[in-house]
Order: C-alpha cells, then sequence, then structure tokens
C-alpha cells in the first residue's frame, strides 16, 4: 500500500496544480484585458511635408553657356578677322613642333651653361637626359620660345589664354638648379 501511496502522492499533487493554474489563468487573462484597455498608444502626429517653392532664375539677360548663340560667337571669334591674339598664335600652329615642348616646364631643370662659338648654351635635364638648349629653341607646352640664356637662367615668351580666353604673352623662367643628381 505504501507503494501505491508514492505513485497516487505525485499524481494528487499535479492534479492539484493543474486545477490552481486553471483558475489563475482566468485571473491573468483578466489582467492583460485590463491593461490593454488602459494602454492608449501615444503617436505624435506627423507635420505636414513643407511645399518646394522655385525660386526665379536671376540670370536670364547672361547667355546660356551652352546655347547655340554663345557657340557661334566663339567660332565667330576664332574663325574671323585675326585680332592680336590669333596673330600671335597662328605662325605658332603653323611651324613644326621640337621635342622639349612635349613636356611641361616644370619637370625640366637647368643645370648648366656653355660658350659655344659665342652663343649662349643653356643645358636641361629632363627624364634623365641632357638637351642643350639655343636662343630660338621652343620650350614647354605653352608655345615657349627662349628669348635669353644667362649663366643662371632661361627666359622664356609663352602664348597662353587668359580668363576671357584670348591668347596673351606671358615671359618665364628656368633658373639654374644647383645640387641636382
Amino acid at each position: 500500500m505504501s507503494r501505491a501511496l508514492h505513485i497516487l502522492a505525485p499524481a494528487a499533487v499535479l492534479i492539484g496544480v493543474l486545477t490552481g493554474c486553471a483558475s489563475s489563468d482566468d485571473d491573468l487573462r483578466q489582467w492583460m484585458d485590463e491593461r490593454r484597455r488602459a494602454a492608449t498608444p501615444k503617436v505624435t502626429p506627423v507635420s505636414e511635408p513643407t511645399r518646394y517653392t522655385p525660386l526665379a532664375y536671376a540670370g536670364g539677360g547672361v547667355a546660356d553657356a551652352f546655347s547655340s548663340e554663345r557657340l557661334t560667337q566663339v567660332l565667330r571669334r576664332e574663325t574671323g578677322p585675326q585680332g592680336t591674339g590669333m596673330a600671335l598664335l597662328t605662325p605658332e600652329l603653323n611651324r613644326r613642333k621640337e621635342a622639349l615642348e612635349a613636356y611641361p616646364l616644370d619637370v625640366m631643370s637647368m643645370v648648366g651653361s656653355l660658350d659655344k662659338a659665342g652663343q649662349k648654351v643653356a643645358l636641361l635635364r629632363v627624364d634623365k637626359l641632357l638637351y642643350q638648349v639655343r636662343q630660338g629653341n621652343y620650350l614647354g607646352q605653352n608655345y615657349g620660345r627662349v628669348t635669353q640664356i644667362t649663366e643662371r637662367e632661361i627666359t622664356l615668351r609663352e602664348i597662353v589664354q587668359d580668363a576671357a580666353g584670348e591668347w596673351i604673352e606671358r615671359s618665364s623662367m628656368l633658373q639654374l638648379q644647383e645640387n641636382t643628381k
């Protein structure tokens, strides 16, 4: 009998617990329903989007950079009667380019000068090669022509475009670079 009691006792406890849970389950459901009804979500309303109002274009009097009228003006200026700018550039376009015109001036360095038959000759280093330059030779990518050579520098006359697109002359110099390898 004691053996039957050992088996029945846990079963009785289990039945008691399940019966107790059934009543507490109803209490739990009732509490959850009360909480749902009491809870109100706090939603902040989204403000109305701001309306886009385009600004009026103020550059109406200026010619559009991409208009055919502007292109026509530029073409007329370049092909029309030659002013001083085109007069400077035309002879440069019609001559044969020299080897040192393929390099910008900032990759050239003057490393010395010589007197050959009473004429000054500058020595320029470009891409680890040494070149002899005389007055009248061309250097750089801006139609630079050597106008003067001294022991310490080379003076050039270059033809470049200014901000308005006109061709103008400017003077540049290459100075002697000491301690170059």
